[in-house]
Order: C-alpha cells, then structure tokens, then sequence
C-alpha cells in the first residue's frame, strides 16, 4: 500500500519552483500522486499549462499554478484571478468529457485551484473564499479545508489524466451474447486497463534534460509509453522536430494510431507530419526512416537492403550501412535534424543506429529507448550507454543514466507483463532456454539474478551458479484480471499431429469455433509462422484449408502493405519478424517442429518464444511429425509443473560452452555439418556391424582423429595409430 506522495516529474516551467512545491507538499500530504507540468489542456484557441496537478483521496483534484512575482494592484490581481479562473473553466470542461466522472448534470469531482506565490501578497483583495492564493506556508492547512472524494472517483481522475482512457480498443464487441465466452472474457481484459501503473507513469511522463532508458519484459507497455511521451512532448513543444522509430515495420501501424489518439487528447488535432515523425529505423524508397534522413543530411544516397545483405549479410546488413554512414559522420560537419528520438525495440538495433542518432540530435540529446529484457534469452546483459553510444575523446562514456536526487528518473523498469498471461511466459521462457529438454540447457542469462528482475521469484534453491532452482512468476508480475477471467490449461495449449494437413485442418476448425462460439472477431486471431524464409509458400496453403471452411484471411506484407498486420473480417498470418512487435487474444504458433531443431537450436527457440509472447489470453503451440514430440513434451512438462521453472543455474564455464555448442550457423555451414553428421553416423553404425574398424581408415585419417582427439582432452589415442 501507498505510504508517501508519489511525485511524477513532467516538463516543468520552473524545474526549481516545482521541486520546492513537490517538497513542501510531501511534508503535509500522505498518499497521493503529484504531476509536475502535466497535463497539458487545450482550448479552442490556446493551450493551458498547469504546474502541477495533485490528485489525493484525501482532498480530492487541486491544480496549482506558481507565480514567481506577487500582485500589487487591482490590475494585477484581476490577470492572477482570470488565470485561475480560466484555468478552472479548462479542467472542469476537460474533465466532463470522461463518463466515470460525470454524476448527472454534474461532475462527480468538483477541481480545486490554487496560485502559489513567492511571498505573500501585502496587498489583497476579497476573492469570496474561491480559489486558493497565498505561499508555500499556507497552502497546507488550506488542503485540510477540501472535502475527500471515493476510491472509485480517483482511480477515474487519474485514467483520464492519464490518458488511458484512449488505450482502450475501439471495438465495442457488440457481438458478445454470452457471459462465459472467449469474446466476453477478452472484453473485460480490455476494460481492466484503465490506469498506468506507477512505473509506466513515470516512464511516459517524467522528462529528463537527456538521455533515459525505459525497460521491461515484451507486453510490459513500453511502446504504449513511447507514444504517450511523444505525443506528450509534441504538446509542449509543437517547435521541436520528434522522431518514434523502430525495427519491426509491422509497428508502424500500432504507433501511428496510438501517438493520434494521444495527440488528440491533449490538444483536439492530429499530430504535425512534418514535427511529429513516426518512421521505421531504416527506411524504405517508399518512405523516409531515421538512417535514411541522416544519410540525406550528410549528403549521402541511403543504402538499399540489396546492398547491404549482399555485403554484409542478412543478419549485419543494417549494422553495415550505418557504420558506413557512421564513418562519415565523424568525418564531416552538419547540423543535427532532431530535437528528441524516441526508440521502440532498442534491443534488435545496432550501436552504430545509436551513435549515428546521438551525433544527429541537438543538445541535450532527448533520446528514450525502449529496452525488451531477456528478449535474446541467452545475452550476457543489456548493452550498456557506453556499449551503445561510444566514448568521448576523453574516454568517458558519452552518455550517462545517473539521476540527481528529485530530478526526473533516467533509468525506469516496467516490472508489470500486461500482454502475457503468466503461463504463456513461463512456457515462453521454459521453451525458449531449454529448461526441460531432454538434452539440457540450450542457453541462459549470464546474470540469474535477471530473473527476478523480469518477474520470478524463488520457491526452492538458489540463484547461484551451479545451484538448482525452482522459479514461478511473482503475483505482483501480472495483472489481477488474467486468474480471475483465465484458466491456465486453456491460456496454454499444444497438439502434435501426424502430417501438415491433419495440423492445418485442426487449426481452421479451431478458428471457425472461435468465431463462431466463442465471439472472437477475425482481427482477434494471429497464426504465427516460424521460418520466415518459407512463408511466402507455407502461408497460401493454411489459407488455402481457411477459405475451404469459410474463414477469410490474409498473409501480411504479401495480401497487405508491410506496415499492416490486422485487417477487419479477416484472420491475420504473418511470419516472425512480421508479428513482432504485435499481438492478439489468440495465437497459433504452427509448424513448431520447426523450432525442434539441433541445428541453430538457439535462434530457432527464441522465434518459439517471441511467437508464444504474442498471445494476450490464448496460445495454441500447434505441429507436426517425430520432431514435435519433443516441443510437446517440453509444454507438457510445464503444466505438469505447475508452470514453475526447474533447473540448475549453469557456471561460468558451462555457459561459455553452450554458447560455443549452440552457436548459430549460416546455412551453408549448417548443410556441412549435416552432411559430416551423417558420414559419422555412417562409420560407426558400419563399426557396431562389425563392417569396419579404425584399421579401415587411412593412415592420414587415423592421424587426424588422433591429433583431435588429443587436442580435445582425449586420454588415449594409442587406439588409432
């Protein structure tokens, strides 16, 4: 429970005035949530800025305004009480546009306001007891005169201050008949979204004169908060030019709509294109992206994913051409193009992206990256400012996240997984590491102690390195709505089937019952594919078994533009770098055999963990074939756990070995291991036939193994001389 006055540090008018106001206040009000220069109203003409807004159950909503001279005549004082009139008029009409906080004709909570002076006024005039007017000093016992208001009116005052209320889907799911199904259970997961929490509060509000990192698990809210930030910011200076960029193009669609809604919240308009720029990292012939702009600022033709991939590779092409672009930059003068970035899925871009937005910036370099924890389940750690940004010519780090006591946090963790139901991340993460394969451990966090960081706690062992450990999520992890609405055995679900026709069949049958019964909308459903490479061939043929059971749907980025995933009345699929980013109630991960994989074993567990955090309320981890068995066993094994999480943490030497075993490999080099693979497992099944024995090989052979297997650590290799 609350104890202390939250403070919540948005873009002040005096940073000093505020700070003062914040302490004075923490010293005479209990529980309660102060926002400091947030929100920011609008009229039909103008824009209202409040210094700080105080929401308490105790006195209810007070808006003050500090005033840094002090009233001397009649004139004066009639601009001071104009302004708080005016400013009461604003928020009174602000606040009447939210249902929750209407009672009849009249608001439900009546807002209070105050100007607070440097000084009391020597002078004073008979302002019939509205309003407050006055010092710091007093402003404490004139709290203790305001009446209290309920529960329920705050948590209300706050969604709307907040600008939650926008979150909410637009569907009104009018189509929802019965109060048990799927559609019914959906509906009141999205109606339990009503306010930020204190983190998410912090992290889109609060602003700091520099760099700030926002991190959390996938579903945590970070991209939500990005766009709340943008659009905050675009509110109190529409003169800055803002860039929100990201890796998955598929995002676009959700930000834009997203920064819109919010942007119309707090000044009734759409965003300014030309100042409020929502664009991909990249970018394409057809639309401009964050390294496009810069290689134009620097006089430079952008480089085309052509190029890149076949310099660089598929998975280094982007890396490739922003350290091309990087070395040009060092190289040359410019003027930098943006006055605040804002980047969403900061762990898939390279360094170099960072630098190259740093140098592009203006002082004092207003860049907030959204981080995704344990996204790559088995990286060390999360890059460091010094990793990301580079080092001074002095050889101190660019760019630091320390916070002075007071000042707006740089640093803020969303410890909440909104998307997730606690059981589809712990098979998640469970599938993605290999916690109960049957040949161990595929990877692992250098650090254990991420796990609690991510929303575990411990309920046997340790989290030491060589200790066993049984983790499960935290019930502070997760919203109280998903065992209240869910049952674990349905969030999560796997079959194995013998051929890709039986799995596909099930699976469009599957869908017509969700759509049929269980009052889902098309848009509801996601069928993710896991190779990527495939797609374009694989998609047509579920689509295919879809349209022969009535079902329409589409394979975004082939039926739809590459910025598009959902479309009304029809089922989305989309294969893994497609669906990233994204997500819906009901998730089909299909082919997981594909994941099964001892080749590229590692990547191929994260895509089963990326498309399994798709999932909202319901995921279907679907298959086929020997090679399913062994996903299907894993997933069982978590259930019958009781979703816990049970292994040994792997030592430091075990873990540089799974990195050396498990390592990725490109595709020609995966063919030759097949193929060694193969000729030894010829040799020795010829060897237990009694066909042949090493005496068989050629000399030269015999000496090879023999060297290997002393540079290996063999004990003896008299055996094959």
């Amino acid at each position: 429970m609350d104890v202390a006055l939250e403070v919540v540090q948005g873009e002040s008018r005096n940073r000093a005035a505020a700070e003062q106001l914040a302490s004075a206040l923490s010293r005479v009000v209990d529980v309660g949530v102060l926002y400091l220069g947030y929100p920011v109203l609008a009229t039909a003409d103008d824009r209202v800025d409040i210094d700080a807004l105080l929401v308490t159950r105790e006195h209810g909503l007070i808006a003050l305004l500090l005033s840094d001279k002090v009233p001397r005549s009649a004139e004066e004082w009639d601009e001071v009480v104009a302004e708080q009139d005016r400013l009461y008029a604003v928020l009174e009409g602000y606040l009447s546009r939210y249902e929750g906080l209407r009672a009849g004709r009249r608001l439900a909570v009546t807002p209070s306001t105050a100007t607070v002076f440097a000084s009391n006024p020597t002078e004073r005039i008979d302002l019939s007891g509205e309003g407050f007017y006055g010092e710091l000093g007093d402003l404490g016992p004139w709290l203790g005169t305001l009446p209290a208001i309920s529960e329920t009116a705050e948590h209300n005052v706050h969604a709307a201050l907040q600008r939650v209320t926008t979150i909410k889907p637009r569907k009104k799911r009018a189509q929802v008949a019965s109060s048990d199904s799927r559609g019914a259970k959906i509906k009141s997961i999205e109606k339990g979204i009503a306010n930020l929490d204190r983190w998410q509060k912090q992290a889109a509000i609060e602003s700091p004169d520099g760099p700030q990192r926002i991190r959390g698990l996938a579903g945590s809210g970070k991209t939500v908060v990005l766009a709340l930030k943008a659009a905050y910011w675009h509110t109190t200076h529409p003169e800055w030019k803002i860039a929100i960029t990201f890796h998955s193009r598929a995002l676009y669609q959700q930000i834009d709509d997203l920064v819109t809604r919010f942007t119309f919240e707090h000044i009734n308009d759409r965003p300014d294109p030309e100042r409020m720029q929502i664009i991909h990292s990249w970018g394409s012939r057809a639309r401009a992206g964050v390294y496009s702009q810069i290689a134009r600022a620097l006089g430079e033709t952008p480089r085309d994913w052509t190029y890149a991939s076949g310099k660089y590779g598929m998975d280094e092409a982007f890396r490739g051409v922003c350290s091309e672009l990087l070395t040009i930059a060092q190289n040359a003068t410019f003027e930098p193009i943006f006055d605040a970035v804002l980047i969403d899925e900061a762990q898939d871009l390279p360094p170099e992206f960072f630098q190259l937005v740093y140098l592009f910036t203006r002082d004092p370099k207003r860049i907030v990256w959204g981080y995704d924890e344990l996204q790559r389940l088995s990286e060390a750690a999360m890059p460091s400012t010094q990793e990301l940004f580079g080092l001074t010519t002095t050889g101190a780090p660019r760019v630091s996240l320390d916070t002075a006591d007071g000042a707006p946090r740089r640093d803020i963790v969303l410890p909440v997984c909104y998307r997730n139901t606690p059981w589809a991340l712990a098979t998640a993460h469970a599938l993605g590491i290999g916690v109960y394969r049957k040949e161990g451990l595929l990877q692992h966090p250098d650090e254990a102690g991420l796990w609690k960081d991510i929303g575990y706690e411990v309920v046997h062992g340790e989290l030491e390195p060589g200790e066993p450990v049984s983790l499960k999520r935290a019930s502070e992890s997760f919203p109280f709505y998903f065992p209240e609405l869910l049952d674990p055995a349905d969030a999560v679900m796997v079959r194995q089937f013998d051929d890709e026709a039986a799995q596909d069949a099930w699976v469009a049958s599957e869908i017509v019952q969700n759509l049929s019964v269980d009052e889902l909308e098309p848009d509801d459903i996601l069928v993710v594919l896991p190779d990527t490479y495939r797609a374009k061939s694989r998609g047509p043929r579920l689509m295919r078994e879809l349209r022969r059971q009535g079902v329409p749907s589409h394979l975004a980025g082939v039926n739809t533009t590459a910025d598009e995933i959902f479309l009304a009345g029809s089922v989305a699929i989309a294969h893994i770098f497609r669906a990233k980013g994204n997500e819906a109630p009901m998730v089909y991960v299909l082919d997981a055999q594909y994941t099964a994989s001892d080749f590229n074993a590692v990547s191929r567990r994260n895509t089963l963990f990326t498309a399994i955090t798709r999932s909202r309320a319901w995921v279907r981890i679907v298959g086929w074939g020997d090679r399913m068995k062994a996903v299907r066993d894993e997933v069982e094994l978590v259930v019958e756990k009781g979703f816990q999480l049970e292994f040994v943490i792997p030592t430091g030497e075990e873990l540089d070995s799974l990195r050396h075993i498990h390592r990725d490999r490109p595709e020609h080099e995966e063919e030759a291991v097949r193929r060694a693979t193969a000729g030894v497992q010829a040799f020795l099944e010829a060897m237990e036939r009694g066909e042949m024995d090493l005496l068989d090989l050629p000399p030269d052979v015999r000496t090879r193994l023999s060297r290997l297997q002393t540079d290996t650590g063999g004990s003896d290799a008299s055996d094959l001389s």
